[in-house]
Parts: structure tokens; sequence; C-alpha cells
């Protein structure tokens, strides 16, 4: 087992990670939480959600896929005017 550690601890150590992938994996986190926390309160379509947070439609559809991607978000139904899908929180 002490041997895997000391492959691990040399393979960090050789491969260093970019700046830039840092940065984007901030970003990413940041608006996670921001998107995480308005489906905590209520069931919200991407329009509800841009509006909220402030951001664009295209940027939003892409970090909320994202987190359907991952399994931490899912549709709902659809909302009265039976245009759009509501996410919510899994």
């Amino acid at each position: 087992m002490k041997e895997v550690k000391e492959t691990f601890k040399i393979m960090r150590e050789q491969r260093q990670v970019p700046a830039d992938v840092k940065e984007n994996l901030k970003e990413f986190n940041q608006i996670k939480r921001l998107i995480l926390k308005e489906l905590r309160t209520e069931d919200l379509t991407i329009a509800q959600l841009c509006e909220r947070i402030g951001m664009p439609s295209d940027k939003m559809v892409y970090y909320l896929l994202s987190l359907v991607k991952f399994g931490l978000v899912s549709t709902g139904e659809i909302d009265d005017m039976d245009e759009y899908f509501k996410y919510k929180v899994k």
C-alpha cells in the first residue's frame, strides 16, 4: 500500500494542473453553488434561473445540463404554460 501512495505522490509532482483548468473548476463550483441554492428553495425553469442568477441562457443551459449529467439536478414537471421543464435538486 505504501508503494501506491508513493506512486501517486510522484505523479502529482510530475503532472501539474494548468492554472486555467483550476480557474475553470473554481468558476464551475461557484456557479454550481448558486444554481443549487436557488433550486433548493423551489423548482425553476431555465429562464427563471437566468433571471435570479443574472446569467445568459446559453451559459445557464451548459451549467444546468452538466449538473443533470453529474446527477445533482433532475428535470421535474412542465411549467403552467406547457413550454419549459422545471429543474429540481435530486
